[in-house]
């Protein structure tokens, strides 16, 4: 596994971009995940593995990529080989994010990258507070998500949102549990009470 810090990220997005435009292609892409937060400047980590494709981004919302389109692939990979970096740098993420929505007001906080022929959307400090909170619940209290989570500094009252947002993709009794140790974890002692 090859680690990429925000340096190599932004050198590889370019050469992405421009080896895209070059080909007379253009695509304009969602991202989430650790290498959305490194991008952002919203954690302190230096690097990541990977770059986390939501879908492809239109006026009317984000449409899903899977299977990614193959002359993206094909551009991604070229990247890679020149770089040094895994040939799935750029990645589809969890589609299942899209079958059961995204935060209320997700499109409005979405940062405008460009980079010639590749356009990155960049999700919002608040929608990854979601993505990351429901991912901790998910993968346990020793998954980096937990180090990602804490810094992002969630309020209460947007732990609370996020928290309800997440039982839309998981009302399971099960996966309530989880999330309220978890939110317990994070300091919110009156999570269970607090939900409703």
């Amino acid at each position: 596994m090859t680690l990429v810090g925000r340096t190599q990220l932004e050198t590889a997005l370019r050469a992405l971009g421009e080896l895209l435009e070059a080909r007379r292609l253009h695509y304009e892409v969602v991202l989430i995940g650790g290498g959305n937060l490194i991008l952002r400047g919203l954690v302190t980590r230096p690097t990541t593995k990977d770059l986390d494709l939501l879908g492809e981004w239109t006026a009317e919302g984000v449409k899903p990529m899977r299977p990614m389109p193959e002359p993206l692939h094909i551009a991604i990979v070229d990247v890679a080989r020149t770089y040094g970096h895994a040939s799935d740098w750029v990645n589809l993420g969890r589609e299942s994010l899209l079958d059961l929505g995204l935060p209320d007001g997700f499109l409005g906080r979405l940062e405008r990258h460009d980079y010639g022929g590749l356009v990155a959307w960049l999700a919002g400090r608040f929608d990854m507070v979601c993505f990351k909170l429901n991912a901790t619940v998910d993968q346990g209290p020793r998954s980096r998500h937990v180090q990602d989570l804490r810094e992002l500094r969630p309020g209460r009252d947007e732990l609370l949102v996020a928290a309800r947002w997440t039982l839309t993709h998981d009302p399971s009794p099960g996966y309530r549990s989880l999330l309220v140790d978890t939110l317990g974890q994070l300091g919110m002692e009156d999570a269970d009470a607090s939900l409703g």
